[in-house]
Parts: C-alpha cells; sequence; structure tokens
C-alpha cells in the first residue's frame, strides 16, 4: 500500500490557556501557566491531525519521538497557536518541525517523528 503524503503539509491548532491545561493542573509545577505537557500534546495533536485525511481508512499515525523546548511562559486567558510542518517521508516515518507562539510571541518548538500503522493491528499486538 502506497501513502503519499506532500513535504510541506501544514497544521495548525489552537487553545485557550485555562485551569486544565496549566502546569498545576498537570502536577508539572506549582504555578498557573500553560504546562510543558500540554503544550507538547497541542504539538503532536497538530501534527497527526494535519496528515489523518492522506492516510486510508484504518491507517493513523502515533508519536515516535519529540524534542521539544519550553521557551517562555503563557498566563490564564492567553491563546496559544501551534504550527507544524512536515519536513521529511521516508516510507512510514513522518518527520516535522513544529511551532508555538502565544500573543505575544514564540513559547516553543519541537522536532517530532511519527509513524504510520495500521490501528487495528497496532491494538490487536497489545492484547
Amino acid at each position: 500500500m502506497e501513502i503519499n503524503i506532500p513535504k510541506g503539509q501544514k497544521g495548525e491548532k489552537q487553545v485557550v490557556v485555562n485551569e486544565t491545561n496549566t502546569a498545576k493542573a498537570y502536577g508539572s509545577g506549582l504555578i498557573d501557566v500553560f504546562a510543558t505537557p500540554a503544550m507538547v500534546a497541542l504539538m503532536e495533536n497538530t501534527a497527526h491531525t494535519s496528515i489523518q485525511d492522506f492516510l486510508p481508512c484504518g491507517m493513523v499515525s502515533v508519536g515516535i519521538d519529540i524534542n521539544v523546548k519550553h521557551i517562555k511562559a503563557t498566563p490564564l486567558g492567553m491563546k496559544v497557536i501551534c504550527n507544524s510542518v512536515l519536513e521529511k517521508v521516508e516510507g512510514k516515518r513522518l518527520f516535522y518541525t513544529i511551532e508555538a507562539f502565544d500573543e505575544v510571541g514564540k513559547i516553543g518548538e519541537a522536532t517530532h517523528t511519527r509513524y504510520i500503522v495500521d490501528a487495528h493491528k497496532f491494538v490487536e499486538r497489545l492484547k
């Protein structure tokens, strides 16, 4: 099965920092600012949804590596925008660069690798 996902495919997602996605809520810190785990989840979500329409029925991508820098804190009520770019495709491996910004400037960056799998077979192997 051949899967054609164009290099350069972009994704964008946004969230507003609220009580559910803070460092305090995640347990990754004690302050009500956008949590690093929440930023990582937003980054992965932005990448995987950017290519889902190119995958055959039953196929999904799973994250296998992420190298992330959380550069700046973002307070409650501020919007966070995440952008992903598919830089390279090697067979079933997808390589991304991702950036996150709040209303003031850049707050994070990452490189991220995803792998295309058959969702049913993937879950069956876990049993």
